[in-house]
């Protein structure tokens, strides 16, 4: 399913940003998630949310970053506050034709990614 991102930019380090990827199909029978990836680094899984908009983060956006979708837009959000220069990373949404966001869930459809840069 096509994926499209949109809400990257620059903020200084405290600061929020609101991330938005827009889904071309029904985004109710997804799993839907959020990743980053920092130069020189591995992609991290940054949350998920499933059918039944169960949410999970890593532990490092726990408190911070909110994950939310909009059933009626077809939408997924990524809401990041009290934002860290380590948070800096190319973050990309992806989606996965399941109800539910297993640990071990192989995401099948992935956007262009949004880069999201944090000073301090």
């Amino acid at each position: 399913v096509p994926l499209v991102e949109s809400g990257g930019g620059s903020v200084q380090a405290g600061g929020s940003l609101t991330l938005a990827c827009e889904v071309s199909g029904n985004i109710r029978v997804y799993c839907m998630g959020w990743f980053r990836q920092a130069p020189g680094k591995e992609r991290e899984r940054v949350a998920t949310i499933d059918a039944y908009d169960t949410p999970t983060y890593t532990e490092s956006v726990k408190g911070r970053f909110t994950i939310s979708k909009d059933n009626g837009k077809n939408t997924l959000y990524l809401q990041m506050n009290s934002l860290k220069p380590e948070d800096t990373a190319m973050y990309y949404c992806a989606a996965r034709l399941t109800a539910y966001c297993s640990p071990t869930v192989v995401f099948r459809s992935w956007g262009q990614g949004t880069q999201v840069t944090v000073s301090s």
